[in-house]
């Protein structure tokens, strides 16, 4: 990904993108950063899918694609107590690994591969 500046230079992020079956409905972004290591984001898969086709999303996530075919973007803008971050991906690479977690697991199935137990298990035991 690429971090756009206010003046509109771009700025490499390495970022890896993760989802796991176990916790469906959401998609992590881990960002690089040199100083501070990685810097998770965590978004429903749901909301990227649908800010791939329209603006979409509201408070601290907001996603849109701009431009079509193979030159097509997609833009994150990240905000929290700390600031904000606009960032802007190859769409074409992006729409490739979303298919790929439905293909993994499917909408209509997400609440049968939720993982409850764990996650209740977790919850009650203090951690996160």
């Amino acid at each position: 990904m690429e971090l756009v500046s206010p003046l509109g230079t771009r700025l490499p992020v390495p970022t890896h993108l993760l989802y796991r079956s176990q916790d469906p409905l959401v998609v992590e972004f881990l960002f690089h950063d040199p100083a501070r290591g990685p810097v998770p984001w965590v978004i429903s898969r749901e909301l990227l899918a649908l800010g791939m086709l329209a603006p979409s999303g509201e408070g601290d996530a907001r996603i849109w694609p701009t431009g079509t075919g193979p030159n097509a973007l997609l833009h994150l803008l990240l905000t929290s107590p700390g600031g904000l971050a606009h960032l802007v991906a190859p769409l074409p690479a992006l729409e490739h690994w979303v298919y790929r977690t439905y293909q993994l697991v499917p909408a209509a199935q997400e609440a049968e591969a939720l993982d409850l137990d764990s996650h209740l298990d977790r919850f009650l035991n203090g951690a996160s």
